[in-house]
C-alpha cells in the first residue's frame, strides 16, 4: 500500500532523492538485489532501500513487484543482446561467428544467474516471446539468424528459422549445464571453461550446416 502523501513527504525529506532517473535507479537496485541476495529478497520496499529513496518512490513507476520484474527482464534481454553483439565482434572468421555468439550467451548466463532466470521466468507464460527474441525484431534472435543465413546463403527461410531456434536452445542448454561438476575434467583437458564452451558449440551440427526439415 502506498503511504499517505504526508507520510511520503516526511520520509522523502529524511531520505533525500538525488537520482536523475528514478526508474533507472530502481531497476539497477533490483538487479543488485537479485544477484546478491536472490529473487526471494526482492520487493518494492527492498528496492527503495537499496536505491536510497523513500518506500513510496517505486510506486511512481511500478504498481507492484511483477511490473518491476518485467522491467528488469526487459533490461536483461537488452543486455544479453549487447553481450552477444560484443561477442560477434571478436569472431575472426565466418566460421567463428556462431561459436562467438554462443560463448557470449553462455557467459552472460553464467555471470548473471539470477537475472537470467528472471528473464525466462517472466517469458514462460506469455503469448509472445520477448521482443528481442521475435523474428521481426533487430535483436539477439536476429543476430543468430543472420549469422546462420550468412553461413548458409542457399538455405530457405524455414530452414534458417528452425536452425536459429535449435541454436538458441543449444546455447540455453549449455548455459544450464555449464556448472555440472562432471564436466570439470573435460574443461581441464580442453584448456579451461571458455575452450570447453567453444568446443561444445563447434561440435553442434546446426552450426556447420542448416539441415532441411525431415532430413
Amino acid at each position: 500500500m502506498v503511504p499517505p502523501m504526508s507520510e511520503t513527504a516526511t520520509v522523502a525529506d529524511a531520505r533525500p532523492y538525488h537520482h536523475g532517473d528514478l526508474r533507472r535507479a530502481l531497476i539497477d537496485a533490483a538487479r543488485r538485489i537479485l544477484e546478491n541476495e536472490g529473487p526471494g529478497a526482492l520487493s518494492l520496499r527492498a528496492v527503495a532501500r537499496e536505491a536510497k529513496v523513500s518506500p513510496a518512490a517505486p510506486y511512481h513507476h511500478f504498481k507492484d513487484k511483477g511490473e518491476l520484474l518485467e522491467a528488469v527482464a526487459h533490461e536483461g534481454w537488452d543486455a544479453l543482446g549487447d553481450a552477444m553483439g560484443a561477442g560477434l565482434e571478436t569472431a575472426a572468421t565466418e566460421r567463428d561467428r556462431m561459436s562467438a555468439i554462443g560463448v557470449a550467451y553462455v557467459e552472460f548466463a553464467r555471470d548473471n544467474p539470477a537475472l537470467y532466470r528472471v528473464m525466462y521466468d517472466r517469458s514462460r507464460d506469455k503469448d509472445e516471446l520477448p521482443e528481442q527474441m521475435q523474428m521481426d525484431n533487430d535483436g539477439a534472435y536476429c543476430m543468430v539468424r543472420d549469422a546462420l543465413r550468412a553461413k548458409n546463403p542457399g538455405s530457405n527461410d524455414m530452414d534458417v528459422e528452425l536452425a536459429t531456434i535449435a541454436a538458441w536452445c543449444a546455447a540455453h542448454g549449455l548455459a544450464e549445464m555449464l556448472s555440472f561438476k562432471q564436466f570439470e575434467p573435460l574443461k581441464a583437458e580442453l584448456g579451461g571453461e571458455e575452450a570447453f564452451m567453444r568446443a561444445v558449440l563447434e561440435h553442434l551440427g546446426m552450426f556447420a550446416k542448416v539441415a532441411s526439415p525431415g532430413t
